[in-house]
Formats: C-alpha cells, sequence, structure tokens
C-alpha cells in the first residue's frame, strides 16, 4: 500500500483538543481526541470520529473565523507519513473496527492502532492505543515536552497573533 501522510492539528476551539488526521481512501479521515495522542501503551486515549477533511486541509496552521464552525487557532502539532501494518488495506481496516498503522512524524513514531470502541453506544468513538516498540515511553508528557508547531516552531499564541517565532 505504500506511504500516505497523517497529521494532527492542535485545536484550540470551545475547548482545547487534538485531531487526528489518517490519509485513508483519498481524505483524511479524522478523529477529535480530547487529552491528544501519548506515547505511553498504558495510555488509551478516546478518539471521536469527526467529519472528513480533504488532503489539502493537512497544509493548515492559522485562525478559523469565530463565525465559522470550528473557530479558534490551529497548529501544526505534528506530520509525517503512515504506513499499514503488514500492508494491510486501510479502508478495510477501518471498515473492520481494528486499524494498525506506524507513524513516521516529528514527534509520533512507531505503531499505534485506532479500535472502534463505541463507547456508551456512540458509534464515533474509538480508542488510540500506542503500541509497545522501541518508541514507545513510560510516561505521559509528550504534549508538554513538544507543545510547539511541528513545521513552523510556533506557539498557540503567536499562531493566533499570526507571528514568526522568537
Amino acid at each position: 500500500m505504500g506511504k500516505a501522510c497523517f497529521v494532527v492539528h492542535k485545536h484550540d476551539a470551545s475547548r482545547l483538543h487534538y485531531d487526528f488526521r489518517l490519509e485513508i481512501g483519498g481524505v483524511l479521515k479524522s478523529w477529535a481526541v480530547p487529552k491528544g495522542p501519548s506515547m505511553a501503551t498504558s495510555i488509551k486515549r478516546l478518539a471521536v470520529m469527526v467529519e472528513d477533511h480533504d488532503l489539502e486541509y493537512r497544509d493548515f496552521e492559522g485562525t478559523i473565523p469565530e463565525d465559522e464552525y470550528g473557530a479558534g487557532t490551529v497548529m501544526i502539532w505534528d506530520e509525517g507519513t503512515v504506513t499499514w501494518e503488514d500492508d494491510k488495506d486501510p479502508v478495510e481496516m477501518l471498515e473492520g473496527g481494528f486499524v494498525e498503522f506506524a507513524l513516521h512524524g516529528k514527534k509520533l513514531k512507531g505503531r499505534f492502532k485506532l479500535v472502534h470502541a463505541k463507547l456508551g453506544g456512540n458509534e464515533r468513538n474509538w480508542l488510540l492505543i500506542k503500541r509497545k516498540d522501541d518508541h514507545a515511553e513510560t510516561e505521559d508528557d509528550l504534549l508538554t515536552r513538544k507543545p510547539d508547531s511541528a513545521r513552523t516552531g510556533r506557539t498557540m499564541e503567536q499562531i493566533a497573533a499570526d507571528k514568526s517565532p522568537g
């Protein structure tokens, strides 16, 4: 299947959250991850599937105006490529409710999985889980250790003010 892209947008809308996006079937399949991704294998993060986005959206970093859906500041927190476990078809994995992949990002690296959890009877609920590999960590502090944009190095405040880093 080869490599596809992924992006994680840090999004300060009505609440701060992270939008985890994988290129699948020509679009960015997207999940809102309220607490953000973790590199710790002991942590399972709720990931709520949201609407698909066009591939071009992976390049967006800026501010969505107040009168538009998703209003707030958006940062490219991480980006890179994704490969599918055992070269499986990602569309088939998604339909089966169990997506296994490896991320090759600036911050997120190694093997992960998304599991359709249907928590509380909600069909949109999935779990994002880091799998054991050489990149796994025991601490859940990646978001605080590396808070700035993977592409521009800017903070959320600098993006909101449309300023360069430093």
